[in-house]
């Protein structure tokens, strides 16, 4: 038993990723419009038609934009929380009644043989929250927009075998940069989004035997560079003495470009 996963974009500007089993194929989040997912399937070689639904983390536009077009034309369903629903009326368009579907926080679905774990995460939406998907052995834990990560935030997502986690920005390139500072402030808050060094920190608790692969997702593109990130991240783990390369390597994501469809 195998799943499959890419991560289709991610950054500020939009967020896509997709997970696979041999019987269901869901899509987490769809912040660009339908054109530009349709194209982000076509490059791994998938079809939009051929999904089990559309999970929905929260009613921010870069993680939704294309959430009612996609549903629409494909007829998929659509799950999410009550309050991300009532959020994102106005947003996304009508969606059909027998395509809405309600997934709580800090619940567990069953697909099949594949589990979708939801929980909750600080960030400025109406009630946030990401996934960890299980199938057979395989654990992958997709966690972004957070202001930090909680001591049962880890708990829900250790030892996983794959992370997408947040990365979102550079401390001091965010402080010097061009924002107003009531965006810094939000940012830098505990409902905005965790920095390379704390992402870090929050990956060094985590980490467990069996974690291989950890992709930093949600750059900003103003105050972060992929290099930069990775470096970050880097010597900040290995200040708790853990060495990416050795167990577990480190991946980018792109805002426009999917990673490589992988099994785990």
């Amino acid at each position: 038993m195998s799943m499959h996963f890419s991560v289709l974009a991610s950054g500020s500007t939009g967020n896509a990723i997709y997970v696979e089993t041999e019987s269901h194929s869901f899509l987490v989040d769809a912040g660009f419009s339908g054109k530009q997912m349709e194209s982000l399937f076509q490059e791994v070689d998938r079809k939009i038609d051929s999904l089990s639904g559309i999970l929905v983390t929260h009613e921010h536009s870069d993680h939704i934009k294309g959430v009612g077009v996609l549903a629409r034309k494909y007829n998929l369903p659509v799950y999410a929380n009550d309050k991300t629903w009532k959020a994102m009326e106005g947003l996304i368009g009508e969606v059909p009644v027998d395509l809405k579907f309600t997934f709580d926080m800090e619940t567990t679905k069953s697909f099949g043989s594949l589990q979708i774990e939801s929980f909750g995460v600080s960030h400025d939406a109406a009630e946030p929250m990401f996934y960890s998907f299980h199938y057979g052995q395989s654990k992958i834990v997709v966690i972004t927009d957070t202001g930090y990560v909680s001591d049962r935030m880890k708990g829900i997502i250790s030892n996983a075998d794959v992370y997408v986690f947040e990365s979102n920005h550079d401390v001091q390139m965010l402080r010097m940069g061009r924002y107003p500072w009531n965006i810094k402030r939000r940012i830098l808050s505990d409902v905005g989004h965790v920095s390379n060094e704390d992402a870090a920190l929050a990956m060094g608790d985590v980490i467990g035997d069996r974690t291989r692969r950890i992709y930093l997702a949600h750059l900003s593109q103003d105050n972060n560079m992929k290099d930069l990130a990775r470096m970050s991240v880097e010597q900040t783990l290995e200040t708790r003495g853990i060495k990416a390369g050795e167990q577990f390597s480190l991946y980018d994501t792109d805002p426009k470009v999917p990673t490589p469809l992988i099994a785990i």
